[in-house]
């Protein structure tokens, strides 16, 4: 830990101190062993107390908003966070949120659509061992998320952990155990922390005044095929959700026998205005409807919606952000194509 330390004196020995507002939410690096094991019990100002060198390399301020195992957030926390970053946006340089590792692939997702074109870094960071265990990944993660946020070259929404930092629309939880729980999917790191040092592979500086949102549409289901799946279960999906997306097999294909009926009941849906998006449930390189005939034929009908190679999580909180703002079909498709925070390339 001290040559961590040792990296933000240096840091901070040449500029003013930066001004970071640390926003707990609770999680495994806030986590006690309790009588039905590990609950977010650590308080705050007791978990910095770990790493007290920190707030001598930066103006810190910190506050905690929420206090949860990480796989009961939901979209009223995402906004929550967002609205938090916005009432205290002008007064900080830099955002650190604390949370819990097994969803923050979706809220850094969700944050990258609630919070837009950020000159500002907002880093999301969380630990695989509490903070107060003899080895743990929390020190580390916690530092190096902090001197993240005081980089001059760092903006927008981003994980930090185990030394790598992620597009907050690309990150994905690959390893339920290991340090190294994150990947970036389809997209390299932004940035690297190597020996106290932030390395940037990808000059992500931006200007010009940061949007926030706060309006969400949580009626966005996930449909993953397997084989035998009938397609009758999209009429029901229909009756209560405004979007659907497909995991489909391969490079995203849909079974098209007319026994399975996934193709007429993929355009009643698509008739009574729900949203759907196809894409694969294979983890790496993403969906291309035009290879073969089980997706061409699905294609076809330009209203459905490819997600090539975003992230399940981005689709998901991509889906509830546009959905908040609008049910209107061509704005629908704009929106979804519009590339944020490195979400979508095709």
């Amino acid at each position: 830990m001290e040559n961590h330390l040792h990296g933000l004196r240096e840091l901070n020995s040449h500029a003013e101190k930066k001004r970071i507002l640390v926003i707990a939410t609770g999680g495994t690096i806030a986590s006690r062993s309790g009588s039905d094991g590990l609950v977010p019990d650590i308080p705050l100002e007791q978990l910095l107390n770990y790493v007290p060198g920190i707030r001598g390399q930066c103006s810190l301020e910190a506050v905690q908003i929420m206090n949860l195992d990480s796989t009961n957030m939901q979209p009223s926390g995402w906004l929550t966070i967002a609205g938090t970053i916005r009432q205290r946006y002008e007064e900080f340089d830099g955002f650190v949120i604390l949370h819990g590792t097994d969803t923050m692939a979706y809220t850094a997702a969700a944050l990258s659509y609630l919070i837009q074109n950020s000159p500002k870094p907002v880093v999301l960071t969380g630990a695989q061992k509490p903070i107060d265990q003899d080895i743990s990944d929390a020190k580390g993660n916690v530092i190096q998320s902090v001197l993240y946020a005081c980089d001059d070259r760092a903006s927008d929404v981003n994980f930090v952990f185990n030394g790598e930092v992620i597009a907050g629309t690309r990150g994905r939880k690959v390893r339920t155990k290991s340090f190294n729980a994150f990947s970036s999917v389809d997209f390299p790191h932004k940035a690297v922390i190597r020996e106290n040092q932030v390395i940037h592979y990808i000059d992500s500086r931006l200007s010009g005044r940061v949007r926030f949102y706060d309006r969400l549409d949580e009626k966005v289901f996930v449909l993953r095929l397997i084989p035998g799946l009938r397609a009758d279960i999209l009429r029901y999906l229909g009756e209560y959700f405004h979007a659907v997306v497909i995991e489909g097999f391969g490079i995203g294909g849909i079974p098209n026998t007319e026994e399975m009926r996934f193709l007429p009941l993929i355009r009643e849906l698509l008739d009574k205005g729900v949203t759907v998006v196809a894409t694969t449930q294979v983890p790496l390189e993403g969906s291309d409807l035009d290879v073969y005939e089980v997706g061409r034929l699905f294609k076809r009908d330009e209203r459905l919606l490819e997600a090539y190679n975003m992230t399940l999580e981005a689709i998901v909180t991509k889906l509830m952000w546009i959905l908040g703002q609008t049910r209107e079909h061509a704005q629908i498709r704009e929106l979804f194509y519009r590339q944020i925070n490195y979400d979508l390339y095709q």
